[in-house]
């Protein structure tokens, strides 16, 4: 019987020693391998994002089913984004045409990218310089609604101002 509990506890013993030295892992700060060291806490890493203000909320726009043109509604939007837009010269924005998912790809896509012109447009007869701002077309590709009724392609076909991020 001694003979198994001083087996036993050698066995607990090797087996703890194993266990006891420091692994090194990523955690660790270096990679298996390497001389590469991982730091752990990006605190310091410059943002991507840079330092816009975060309660930038440009607002969106609204067409009409295979429309292109400016409503009334549009237009008085359109005005109080470019108030923000002008006392805010270092801005720059891409707007964003976009469409229901009823029409091809491609008649879609060409849709959206008129809408989005009408935009660009409006905002440089505000006064907004045309090089601080891009367009682009998603067509129907980033629906806000994917169900297939009226209520869901009068939210997609619009046109989305989004700072761009420099």
């Amino acid at each position: 019987m001694k003979k198994v509990l001083l087996l036993a506890l050698f066995g607990v013993l090797v087996f703890t020693a194993g266990c006891g030295g420091k692994k090194k892992n990523i955690n660790d700060g270096a990679m298996p391998g390497t001389d590469i060291t991982i730091t752990p806490d990006f605190a310091d890493e410059p943002s991507l994002r840079g330092d816009l203000d975060k309660d930038i909320n440009l607002k969106t726009i609204y067409f009409e089913f295979d429309r292109s043109e400016l409503s009334p509604d549009a237009l008085s939007t359109l005005k109080e984004n470019a108030a923000y837009l002008i006392n805010n010269s270092e801005v720059k924005i891409v707007v964003e045409g976009h469409c229901d998912d009823r029409g091809t790809v491609e008649y879609n896509l060409a849709l959206g990218q008129r809408r989005a012109v009408k935009v660009k447009e409006y905002y440089t007869q505000l006064g907004i310089a045309s090089n601080r701002i891009a367009t682009i077309s998603y067509g129907e590709e980033k629906p806000l609604d994917t169900r297939s009724n009226e209520s869901a392609w009068t939210k997609n076909r619009r046109a989305e101002s989004k700072v761009m991020v420099q």
